[in-house]
C-alpha cells in the first residue's frame, strides 16, 4: 500500500497544523471541516506554521528571501481546503482530527468509508478512544488505526501508531512508512487507555497531583522545585497550562476511569477550573496560572521536593514497567516515545524511565520502589518485571545489563568504532564473544567501520572464538546505513578498495568456522541490513526494521543486497524490496525468512547468546562445510555483478541527485541518467 495523496479531516489548530506536516513534506492534502470559517482557520494556521519555519531558514542565511517565498507558497499549494467530501476518492491515507467524542468519531468514520477508495487507510488523531470501537463505524476494520500526533504537531517529532484489535500488519507497516515520509519518529503499540505517553506521563504526574491537594502545597513551588531536579524538562503545572486544562482533563477522568483513581487521581483543582473555562494558555493563560503568573490553586505550604521527585519518577517507570508486562509496546518505544513526546531526553540531562533505571541500578530502583510501598500502599507494588531483572543479576549499567545491554569490551581492543567482548560465562565453555558496533547515534557503516570489523572478525578467529554476536552499543536502532557522505569524499581507486573489503569481509562472516549471529534492535537500514543478511542468523527485537532503501538514492545496494535479500526471502519479495525501498517490520521479516526469530526487545542479547552458546558447541568443520555448501550456487558470480552495476550506477547523474537530496532533506529529481 501506497501513499500519493493524503487528506484530514478537522481543520481546527490541531488539524491545520497536521496538514502542514504533510504538505510539508511534498504530499497533497485536503483539509476539510462542516463550514469555510473553520476551513479558513486551518488554512491560516498551516500558512503561519509555514512561515515561520522557512522564515528561520530565511534569517539564518540558508535560502533567500525570494525562495522562501517561493517554497511557502509551494507547501501551502498542496493544501486544498473544502467543506465536502469531494475529492477523497483519490486519497491514500486519512487523518481524522475532529473532537474527542465517540459519536462524532464513528460518523466521521462512516462517512470516509463510504468517500474513500477501498485501500485507503483511515486513521485517527485520538489520545484515548478506542481505535477498535472506531473502525467499528466502517466496512473496513483492519485499514483503521490510532496516529497520535502529540501537540504542537509542527513541532513535535513523535506519533503513537495504535493498532485495534482488527488493525493489520500491512497497515500498521503502511502507517509506520508514511510516519517516516512526513519526517516524524513513529512508535507502534497496543489499544490501551492512554495508548504509551499519555498512560505513563500522568500516572507519574498524579502522584504530585494528590501530594499537592492532600498537603496544601504551592504549585509555583512544586513547579520550580520539581522542573529544576532534572527529571521533567518543566513543572508539571505549567505544562499542563501550555497544553489545555480541558484536554489534559479529559484524558485523566478517561484513565481514572479505566484503571481506578487510586492509580491515576483527578484533581479537584483541575475540575473546578475547567467548569470556570480557566484552560491556560488556549484561554488567555488563565488557568492553573493567572494571566500574571500568580497560582490559581489553594496551597501554599512548601514541598518536599526530594520526596515528590521519588514519587513522580518511581511511579513513571513502574507504569512504563506495566506497559511492558502488558504487550502494549516494546521498552526501546517506550522510552522513545517518551524522549520524543514528552521531552526526556538524554541529551538534555533528562532520562526516560528505562535508561534511568539502568543508570541508577535495578536493585536499588527496587529498593526504593519496595520503600514507598510501604509507606504509600499498593499503587506501588513493584512490577515483576523489575523483580524477574534483578533476581537474572541484570542491574543496569553495572552489570552490563538491565532493561538494555550495555558493552563491557575487553581491556584490550583491536579496534575504535567497533568493540571486541569475550563472553565470560559460556554454559558449553567454548569461545563466544560480541563484536560491539559503535559507530555514533546512527551507527552508520563507514570505511573505517569495515576496517575496524575486519580487524575484530580477525582477532577472533586467531582467539578460537566459535560464535560472534554482532549487536549495536546503541539502544535504539541497530544500524541506520552506509555513511553516504564518506563515500561521497572517495576516488574511484578508494572506492572499490572498500567494496572489495566489505565483500571479503561479509563472504566470510557466512562461511568461516565461526558462527555468526546479527542481534537486530531498531533501524537495519542498507548497509545495516546487509551487514544482518551476512551473517547465519538474524535474532530481531520486535522494533527491529529492516529495509534496502538506496534505490531512493538513486544508487543500489552494493554490501551483497541484490544477491542474499532473494536467497533469504525469495527473488520477487527481494526484488519488490529493492525497487520500492520502503522497510518492512519484524513480524514480516521473520514471516518472510528474513528474520529467523523475533523477540521482545529486552531479552533480544539474552537470546542471540543463547543461540550463540548453542551453535558455539557444534563441531566446527561440520558447521564451516555445512554454512558453505548451504544453497550453494551463483552467490560469488551474483555478487561481482552487483559490483559491476554499483560502480556504474554510484558514477551516475541519478546518484549524485539522490545523493545530494538526501543530505539535504528534499526530493530527488531523477533523470535516468
Amino acid at each position: 500500500m501506497f501513499v500519493f495523496k493524503a487528506a484530514v479531516v478537522g481543520a481546527g489548530i490541531m488539524g491545520g497544523q497536521i496538514a502542514q506536516t504533510i504538505a510539508a513534506a511534498g504530499f497533497p492534502v485536503v483539509l476539510k471541516d462542516i463550514d469555510d470559517a473553520l476551513v479558513q482557520a486551518g488554512l491560516d494556521e498551516a500558512r503561519n506554521v509555514t512561515q515561520g519555519q522557512v522564515g528561520k531558514l530565511a534569517e539564518k542565511g540558508r535560502i533567500t528571501a525570494e525562495q522562501a517565498e517561493a517554497q511557502i507558497e509551494a507547501i501551502l499549494g498542496r493544501i486544498q481546503g473544502t467543506t465536502s467530501y469531494e475529492g477523497f476518492g483519490e486519497v491514500d491515507f486519512v487523518v481524522e482530527a475532529v473532537p474527542e467524542k465517540m459519536a462524532i468519531k464513528q460518523e466521521v468514520f462512516a462517512a470516509l468509508d463510504a468517500a474513500t477508495p477501498s485501500h485507503a487507510i483511515l486513521a485517527s488523531n485520538t489520545s484515548s478512544l478506542s481505535i477498535t470501537e472506531i473502525g467499528e463505524a466502517t466496512l473496513r476494520p483492519d485499514q483503521v488505526l490510532g496516529f497520535h500526533y502529540f501537540y504542537p504537531a509542527s513541532l513535535m517529532p513523535l506519533i503513537e501508531i495504535v493498532a485495534g484489535e482488527d488493525t493489520s500488519t500491512e497497515t500498521m507497516g503502511t502507517a509506520v512508512i508514511f510516519a517516516q515520509a512526513i519526517r516524524k519518529q513513529p512508535i507502534t503499540c497496543a489499544e490501551v487507555p492512554g495508548f504509551v505517553v499519555n498512560r505513563i506521563l500522568n500516572s507519574g504526574i498524579a502522584e504530585v497531583w494528590r501530594e499537592q491537594e492532600e498537603k496544601g502545597l504551592s504549585i509555583k513551588l512544586i513547579d520550580e522545585g520539581v522542573g529544576a531536579a532534572g527529571v521533567v524538562p518543566v513543572g508539571p503545572y505549567y505544562l499542563m497550562n501550555l497544553l489545555g486544562l480541558d484536554t489534559v482533563l479529559h484524558v485523566v477522568e478517561h484513565l481514572a476511569e479505566s484503571y481506578g483513581e487510586e492509580r491515576f487521581y483527578v484533581p479537584k483543582a483541575m475540575r473546578r477550573l475547567v467548569s470556570e473555562g480557566k484552560l491556560g494558555a488556549k484561554s488567555g493563560g488563565d488557568g492553573f496560572y493567572d494571566p500574571q503568573g500568580e497560582s490559581n490553586v489553594e496551597g501554599d505550604a512548601a514541598p518536599d521536593v526530594q520526596e515528590l521527585v521519588e514519587l513522580l519518577s518511581l511511579k513513571t517507570l513502574l507504569e512504563a514497567c506495566l506497559v511492558l508486562e502488558e504487550g502494549v509496546a516494546t521498552h526501546r518505544d517506550i522510552d522513545f516515545g517518551l524522549m520524543a513526546g514528552a521531552g526526556l531526553d538524554p541529551r538534555r540531562g533528562l532520562m526516560p524511565p528505562f535508561m534511568k533505571a539502568d543508570v541508577e541500578g535495578l536493585d536499588v530502583v527496587l529498593e526504593r520502589m519496595e520503600s514507598l510501598q510501604e509507606r504509600h500502599g499498593e499503587r506501588f507494588t513493584p512490577p515483576r518485571i523489575l523483580r524477574r531483572l534483578v533476581a537474572q543479576g541484570r542491574l543496569g549499567q553495572k552489570s552490563g545489563q538491565g532493561f538494555y545491554p550495555y558493552p563491557q569490551p575487553d581491556a584490550e581492543q583491536p579496534a575504535e568504532l567497533v568493540k571486541l567482548e569475550t563472553v565470560k560465562r559460556s554454559p558449553t565453555g567454548e569461545g563466544v564473544a560480541i563484536a560491539w558496533l559503535a559507530n555514533g547515534q546512527m551507527n552508520s557503516i563507514s570505511p573505517l567501520v569495515i576496517e575496524d570489523l575486519a580487524k575484530v572478525w580477525r582477532k577472533a578467529m586467531d582467539s578460537g572464538v566459535r560464535a560472534l554476536v554482532i549487536a549495536s552499543s546503541n539502544p535504539l536502532l541497530f544500524c541506520a546505513g552506509a555513511d553516504v557522505k564518506s563515500f561521497t569524499t572517495m576516488d574511484e581507486a578508494a572506492g572499490e578498495e572498500l567494496i572489495e573489503a566489505a565483500h571479503k569481509l561479509f563472504s566470510e562472516l557466512g562461511s568461516e568456522r565461526i558462527a555468526t549471529i546479527a542481534a537486530v534492535n531498531g533501524l537495519a537500514f542498507g548497509g545495516g541490513c546487509e551487514l544482518a543478511m551476512a551473517c547465519d542468523m538474524r535474532i530481531a527485537a520486535r522494533s527491529a526494521i529492516f529495509g534496502q532503501p538506496e534505490i531512493k538514492l538513486g544508487i543500489i545496494p552494493g554490501f551483497g543486497g541484490t544477491q542474499r535479500l532473494p536467497r533469504l526471502v525469495g527473488v520477487s519479495k527481494a526484488l519488490e524490496m529493492n525497487l520500492i525501498g520502503d522497510p518492512i517490520l519484524a513480524d514480516e521479516a521473520f514471516e518472510l525468512g528474513l528474520a529467523n526469530r523475533v523477540v521482545e526487545d529486552h531479552e533480544l542479547l539474552d537470546t542471540a547468546l543463547q543461540w550463540a552458546h548453542k551453535l558455539a558447541g557444534q563441531a566446527p568443520l561440520a558447521l564451516e562445510q555445512i554454512k558453505r555448501v548451504s544453497g550453494a550456487g551463483e552467490l560469488q558470480q551474483g555478487i561481482e555483478a552487483e559490483k559491476r552495476a554499483f560502480a556504474a550506477v554510484f558514477a551516475s547523474a541519478d546518484a549524485s541527485e539522490g545523493i545530494s537530496a538526501f543530505l539535504g532533506k528534499r526530493a530527488p529529481a531523477f533523470k535516468g541518467a
